[in-house]
Order: C-alpha cells, then sequence, then structure tokens
C-alpha cells in the first residue's frame, strides 16, 4: 500500500501552522511554551476555557492537535503536548525555546 505523502504533507503542514499558533497565543495570554511542554505543568481547564473565549482560533487548534495526537491531558488533568508535538514545536523553533530538562 502506498502512502499518500501530498496527505501527510498537508496534515504536517497543518500541525506546524497549529504550534505556531498556539506558540504565538500562549504568549499573547501570559503563558510560555513550557506551560505545554513539561509533561507536569500543562494547561488546567480554567486557563483553556480563557483562551478559547479569547482567542477564535484556540478551538481548531487545540482539536487539530489532539486528533493528530500531539497534545494530550496529563494526569492532572492539564492540556500538554505529547513527545510528538514536542519534537515538532522544537524542530520549528529550536530546543532552547522551551528547555525541558
Amino acid at each position: 500500500m502506498a502512502i499518500d505523502t501530498s496527505t501527510t504533507a498537508g496534515i504536517q503542514r497543518s500541525l506546524r501552522q497549529c504550534l505556531s499558533n498556539v506558540a504565538a497565543l500562549l504568549y499573547r495570554h501570559g503563558h510560555v511554551l513550557e506551560t505545554v511542554t513539561v509533561a507536569h505543568r500543562g494547561l488546567d481547564r480554567p486557563a483553556l476555557r480563557q483562551l478559547q473565549a479569547e482567542a477564535s482560533e484556540w478551538n481548531t487548534c487545540q482539536q487539530v492537535l489532539e486528533r493528530s495526537e500531539a497534545a494530550t491531558y496529563n494526569d492532572q488533568g492539564r492540556f500538554i503536548l505529547t513527545p510528538m508535538g514536542r519534537e515538532l514545536l522544537f524542530d520549528m523553533f529550536g530546543e532552547g525555546a522551551a528547555d525541558c530538562a
């Protein structure tokens, strides 16, 4: 079975666009990238509701990230990036942009 590379490229482009938008929205609303890149941190439900209410594009990006498995919820129910989401983010912005050490 052949893999449709145009579909794969489109999904990756959409993920990258959403990650870029998420990074900008986080900063605009007083958060930092580490909020979603450090597994024990994350955005809690009130912070997510605030972003959803104040930034119309947040919902779409959150859904794209979750459906593509680039984001999930940690044990405390906070929204975080998965290892794949972090890898894409670091690929785009550099490892130092959100250091997980």
